[in-house]
């Protein structure tokens, strides 16, 4: 099954690091949060990949055109460092189309200029790139195909909290609390939608707004909810909280590295009304 990557934004609540690269290049161990994102589908079969380009893509063509598959991968040196075996590999066995997409376009707009590469595609995966998880991607492809959908997204809990505040009628504050709503949930950015998706797009629409709105109409849309690991790098403060997972081995993530899978115990469909 194909997967559509949403790398053309300019990343700018991570500026520190998207003036010189864009956010989906962002380092995280050894390799980018794109290549974090797109080892995951991998695992689970799905590798071909359309990655819809815009703010800095010729940055993300240049890392893949020069791939260095020794940075990620144990390997032997002899012959005076002049013959390399490599002992495994990473991405000899994923097909990536590289699409410009638009410096300034929307989600939606991206979505419909790689339109023409998912003709002959009954349903694909999409992403926006910036997120990660061990969530059993099986079991969105599952419920997809059972409810005969048109669209679906995880949701997940919100890996930040709120203050609450506490007032009287004068503006008087009575007390501020850290607080996370119990019930509140976020579109976790991971996507699946069926061809018929574009029939529900107009020129210029955004993604989760009009074409949403108009599968909700139909009820055409759900949701999946996830309660595991799941954390979106979209500031600078995220990236320091992934890197430090990160530093201490085996993070969440990584389920290419684990043989056990995510309970589905944690996982629930909904209908979006």
């Amino acid at each position: 099954m194909k997967v559509v990557l949403f790398c053309g934004g300019m990343g700018t609540r991570l500026r520190e690091y998207s003036e010189d690269i864009p956010k989906p290049l962002v380092p995280l161990g050894y390799r980018p949060i794109l290549w974090n994102i797109m080892k995951y589908y991998a695992h689970y079969g799905h590798r071909d990949f359309i990655l819809c380009l815009g703010y800095k893509g010729d940055a993300i063509k240049r890392y893949f055109l020069n791939y260095d598959e020794c940075l990620s991968n144990d390997f032997v040196l002899s012959q005076g460092a002049k013959q390399i075996d490599l002992l495994s590999k990473d991405i000899e066995d994923w097909r990536i189309s590289f699409i410009d997409t638009g410096l300034y376009s929307n989600i939606g707009q991206r979505l419909k200029a790689v339109e023409p590469y998912l003709k002959d595609e009954e349903m694909f995966l999409a992403n926006y790139s910036d997120g990660l998880t061990d969530f059993p991607l099986p079991h969105m492809i599952e419920e997809f195909r059972a409810r005969r959908a048109v669209g679906m997204f995880l949701s997940v809990k919100p890996n930040y909290s709120f203050h609450f505040v506490r007032h009287a009628n004068d503006g008087r504050v009575l007390g501020v609390d850290n607080v996370v709503k119990a019930n509140t949930r976020i579109n976790g950015g991971y996507f699946m939608f069926s061809s018929d998706i574009f029939r529900y797009m107009q020129p210029g629409d955004e993604l989760v707004e009009h074409p949403f709105a108009r599968l909700v109409d139909a009820g055409k849309l759900f949701t999946v909810e996830w309660d595991g690991f799941w954390r979106c790098c979209d500031t600078f403060k995220d990236l320091k909280e992934l890197e430090a997972l990160h530093a201490l081995g085996s993070p969440p993530w990584e389920i290419w590295r684990r043989e056990d899978v995510a309970p589905a115990k944690a996982v629930k469909d909904r209908a979006i009304a």
